[in-house]
Order: structure tokens, then sequence, then C-alpha cells
């Protein structure tokens, strides 16, 4: 898990049996990233769910693909507010972008979205047009 905020990380894909240990780093919330069947051997989303449910996390599966629609945003908006939170997707940098996206919407400046990606080891550069001035 790599820190982006106070209350969002990030990980590239997790396995179920990961939960507890989320869970028990404080997170409340996971975002699922990935579309399911993305890449063979991948476990599915409902199997993820059912082990944060298990253990009493909540859980948005809000799959990215090809790009970011504003409905994508809107919801990854709606899922930070239930946090503490955990994105993921296969890398990390889907849910990465998908945060910035959502935090550019509600006025974070850019400068601060770019600094707080790098100190994770995620570059923004690509999506920079798509954020907010600042």
């Amino acid at each position: 898990m790599k820190k982006l905020s106070e209350d969002v990380w990030v990980a590239g894909q997790i396995l179920p049996g990961d939960v507890a240990a989320v869970a028990a780093a404080g997170v409340r919330t996971i975002v699922n990233n990935r579309p399911d069947h993305e890449e063979p051997g991948q476990p599915l989303g409902a199997d993820i769910e059912a082990a944060t449910t298990a253990v009493g996390l909540g859980y948005r599966h809000i799959p990215v693909a090809g790009g970011f629609s504003p409905a994508q945003v809107e919801a990854m908006a709606e899922a930070l507010e239930a946090g503490p939170v955990l994105a993921f997707c296969k890398s990390g940098t889907r849910s990465t972008y998908l945060w910035a996206l959502s935090e550019s919407g509600r006025g974070v400046p850019s400068a601060e979205l770019l600094e707080a990606a790098a100190g994770a080891g995620y570059d923004l550069r690509p999506i920079l047009p798509y954020l907010g001035g600042g």
C-alpha cells in the first residue's frame, strides 16, 4: 500500500487473503478499479468483495479500461468519502489517476496532487491536462 493522502492508499492487485491485513492497517473501504478477467489468474471482484464483507469493510467496484469517464470520477469521489480507502488496480496507476481526477474536481491544486502521487511513486503528468489548475 502506498499513501496518497491522509485517508487514501493505492496498491497493485490484492488478493482475498490480503483483506484482513488491509483492515488491520485502518482501511474501511476497498475500491477495485480492475475489470474482471483483465488477465488470466486475476481474482474476481466478487471474491474480493466477499473477503471485505467478511471483515466488515466496505467495497466498491469501479472498473476502468481505456480511459476515465465522468461517472467513474464521480463514483471514485463518492467512494473516497467512505474513507479511509485503499484503491487498487493492476499496478496502482489507474487508481492513482482516478484519485487525482476526483480530487481535482474537488478543487485540490494540481501541484499538490502531482507531489502526493510522486511521493507514492506515480507520475500524473500523462493526465495533467485533465487536472485543474493550481
